[in-house]
This record gives C-alpha cells, sequence and structure tokens, in this order.
C-alpha cells in the first residue's frame, strides 16, 4: 500500500508547528497590523515577462506563527495583498512570487490576520496517481503505483515513480507512456541507462534487459498551498542479480509546481541521490537521466527545439546546452516546455540527448533528455549527496529565445532578497 500517512497527516508533517509554540503566541494577540520587516526584491538580469519565485529565512525575521502574517507589495501609498507560503524545514522558508520587469520591488511583512489569498496549488490522489492542479486545471499527474504495460505486452514493462501527464497550462498534454516503440518510456522520468555496481553493469533504463528497475517507495512529504504545490518522493533504483534485488541508488525526487500565470507555469525538479549500499558508477552513455518523451501528435514537421546554444532539432543531439526550449502543435496550438539546469550539477552546462528528425522510421518523434553522463562517467559514493536541480517552463503560445536566456538566468542567480527589520 502507498501510505502509511494520510494525506491530513502529510499536511501536519508540511505545515506544523510545535503546540507549545502556538500556545505561547496565542496568549499574546496581535496588535493591528504591526509592522516586522520591509523585504526589498532586487531582479538581476534582463526580464524575460515572467513571475518568478523568491524565498527567505522566515525564522531570521521572526517567530510568529504563519496564520499571523501579511505580505503586502508597496507601491507609493499603495498597498497590495500578496499570497505568499511558508514551508518548514531545518528553518521556516518564505516564499512568494514577483515579476521580473522590475528591478526593484517592495514589499512589508507585518504581524496582521492573514489575507485568505489565491488558491494556489493543491494535490489529489486519484488511481494511484497524485495530481497536482491549480483550480479545475489539472497541471501534471505524478504516478506512484505501478503502471501495468499494455495488454499482449511483457509486465516487465511496467513501472512507477514518473510524471503523466504534464500538460500546458491551457490543458494540451505534453507527455505520454509506454509508446509501442519504446515500452519503457514514461512521460518524464530519471533512470539511468549504463551503471556500474558490484561488479556487473546494470541498466535501470531499459526494462526489458532485466538488470534493473526504478520504483516508488515512499512519499517523504505533499504540500499544498497558496504559492506552490509539491511531493517529495522517495525512488528505489533497483539492481537485480543472483534473483536478487538491491537498493543500489537511493533518490529523493522533489517536484515543486508555481501557480500558474497566464500561459506558463514553473515546475522545479530536484534529484538528490545517495548511495546506501556498494559505490556505483555511472559509465558514459548516449543518454540516462531526466528524460522526456513527448505526445505523440509531434513530428520533426510540427515541432521544434533550440538550444542556449543556438543549435535545433538537427544539430542538437550530443551539444552542451543550460537549456532547451522544445514546442510545437498538440491540437491545433502550440505548446511547449523550456529545460534548464542549474549551474551545480554534475557536468553542467550538460549534454543533450535529443532524438534526430529521423527518429522512429522517419516520422520524428521527440525525445529530450539532459544526460550528464553522456560523454563522461560519474562516481556516486556512499556517505555524499549527490543533486541535480532543472526548473520546467511549462507554456502555451511561444517562448522565445530571449526569454529563456533571461528566465534561466533568474534560475541561475536568483532575485536577492534585502531584510530591514524594524
Amino acid at each position: 500500500s502507498m501510505m502509511s500517512f494520510s494525506q491530513t497527516t502529510f499536511r501536519r508533517l508540511a505545515t506544523g508547528v510545535s503546540g507549545a509554540l502556538l500556545i505561547i503566541l496565542s496568549m499574546t494577540p496581535p496588535a493591528i497590523a504591526q509592522k516586522l520587516a520591509t523585504l526589498e526584491v532586487v531582479v538581476g538580469g534582463n526580464p524575460a515577462g515572467i513571475t518568478i519565485p523568491v524565498s527567505t529565512n522566515l525564522d531570521g525575521i521572526t517567530h510568529v506563527a504563519v496564520d499571523e502574517l501579511a505580505l503586502h507589495k508597496i507601491e507609493g501609498s499603495k498597498r497590495t495583498a500578496v499570497p505568499f507560503q511558508v514551508n518548514n524545514g531545518r528553518e521556516r522558508t518564505l516564499t512568494w512570487l514577483v515579476s521580473d520587469k522590475e528591478k526593484s520591488q517592495r514589499f512589508e511583512l507585518t504581524r496582521a490576520s492573514k489575507p485568505s489569498g489565491a488558491s494556489g496549488v493543491k494535490t489529489v490522489e486519484r488511481d494511484g496517481a497524485l495530481v497536482l492542479a491549480a483550480g479545475n486545471k489539472e497541471l501534471l499527474s505524478y504516478n506512484f503505483e505501478v503502471m501495468k504495460p499494455p495488454a499482449g505486452v511483457n509486465e516487465v514493462f511496467g513501472r512507477s515513480g514518473f510524471i503523466h501527464p504534464l500538460r500546458s497550462p491551457k490543458g494540451h498534454v505534453l507527455t505520454r507512456i509506454q509508446p509501442p516503440d519504446h515500452y519503457h518510456h514514461y512521460g518524464v522520468w530519471n533512470p539511468w541507462t549504463h551503471a556500474l555496481y558490484d561488479g556487473d553493469t546494470v541498466d535501470f533504463w531499459n526494462l526489458n534487459a532485466r538488470q534493473g528497475t526504478v520504483r516508488f517507495a515512499n512519499f517523504l512529504s505533499v504540500i499544498n498551498g497558496e504559492v506552490f504545490g509539491e511531493y517529495s518522493a522517495i525512488h528505489d533504483h533497483i539492481a537485480f542479480k543472483n534473483g536478487k534485488e538491491n537498493t543500489a541508488i537511493r533518490e529523493l525526487q522533489t517536484v515543486r509546481v508555481y501557480a500558474p500565470q497566464d500561459n506558463y507555469y514553473i515546475a522545479d525538479i530536484t534529484v538528490d541521490m545517495n548511495i546506501p549500499g556498494k559505490p556505483v558508477r555511472l559509465l558514459e552513455y548516449r543518454y540516462g537521466g531526466l528524460g522526456w518523451r513527448a505526445t505523440e501528435q509531434w513530428t520533426k514537421e510540427n515541432s521544434r527545439v533550440l538550444t542556449s546554444e543556438g543549435k535545433t532539432r538537427k544539430d542538437a543531439d550530443g551539444s552542451i546546452a543550460r537549456w532547451c526550449i522544445v514546442d510545437g502543435t498538440v491540437d491545433g496550438e502550440n505548446a511547449g516546455i523550456v529545460m534548464m539546469s542549474y549551474p551545480t550539477n554534475y557536468n553542467h552546462p550538460e549534454p543533450l540527448r535529443i532524438w534526430p528528425e529521423n527518429a522512429n522510421r522517419n516520422r520524428g518523434d521527440m525525445f529530450a533528455n539532459f544526460s550528464p553522463t553522456k560523454n563522461k562517467d560519474w562516481q556516486l559514493d556512499p556517505g555524499e549527496n549527490y543533486v541535480l536541480k532543472y526548473r520546467f517552463i511549462v507554456f502555451d503560445g511561444q517562448f522565445s529565445k530571449e526569454q529563456a536566456e533571461a528566465a534561466w538566468q533568474a534560475f541561475a542567480s536568483p532575485p536577492i532578497v534585502k531584510v530591514s527589520k524594524n
């Protein structure tokens, strides 16, 4: 069974503050809109014309409970309430969204009753998937139960721990699973193809090789909120050997989806890997890592690729990139994703695996993959944590190379928050 905790318990874990602290705070009724701090947000780079997330450590400002906080944008004498979210890790982090068009923006954090804010992003469990939705718009589904292959296809092709469908803000489905040409392709997923483990090579990607697989193990957290929805799922990369199953890599995959704006939304994917037993060497191979099998509606005729280095579908494969736009016509309209690699990722700017135009009997189906081990090995040792961070901007309409570059700069160097406490 999937859960040892109910969603309610998760929510409590995700947003809980200790009872004692709540009691102490409730004994001191808040003053009317007592100003706690001014937050000046400085946005660098060129604007992409989008709204981007900013965060700051809330514990460094105040220990007031979340439901006694309000955030306002200050423009002259105008005060506008701004949706915000606080998540509790080792420290409480305050997160909200700002326009990248304004270089300097001022916000005030006050002690006051929190205004009822935007609906944000909510999660709901349905048919073995965790669905992230904004209002009545479903954005993406994370499949935690094993998806069986189509009837008549070998059971070995079933797997869990992948994203499908991933939709544009208008609802166009941009992913595909279990295509007859590659039954092991699962929307957006993150296996490694060629690994050295315990003296043998293991393929976690090509399931029919029967050397390994990747499985959902549990949720660490599921968060709903006015600014973003998020899940953290544990994936076990299992190596089959001598009739036994060993967890070679334990991965924590965190997917945070920010509230959609007019024609796009941001999804941040963070992969933390550690090695529970023997070392793993991810061997140089032409693909592996975070992959995306795109909608069956896309062919070489109606889809395109453009990378940060100016490469297109014709020459992107094997090139390195900080970002890559993949888009095309779906249901008669243009939609797509800007895939971005974070500067601290292994082998950044990362090599790309992009299917050439003649893929699948010259139809030109689309598969895109940031593949850090495409041109060199990666040694993973026990006791270390290996992190890969990606940002997807999922859009309807068009996203220009200038916008993509500006958006990547904001991902690589997020806005600075200067805090003045009162």
